[in-house]
């Protein structure tokens, strides 16, 4: 059964899978790097 399922892959897949990364992983990153600024600013 799990064969079945590794050669119906198809590249769209990892396609969808990168799209989700950069959907989860942008947001993340600006919030970090806004945290950080915002952190230096008390310490100046």
């Amino acid at each position: 059964m799990n064969a079945d399922l590794r050669t119906a892959e198809h590249p769209t897949n990892k396609v969808l899978l990168a799209i989700f990364w950069i959907y989860v992983l942008v947001p993340l990153a600006w919030g970090v790097v806004n945290t950080l600024s915002q952190a230096t600013k008390l310490f100046r």
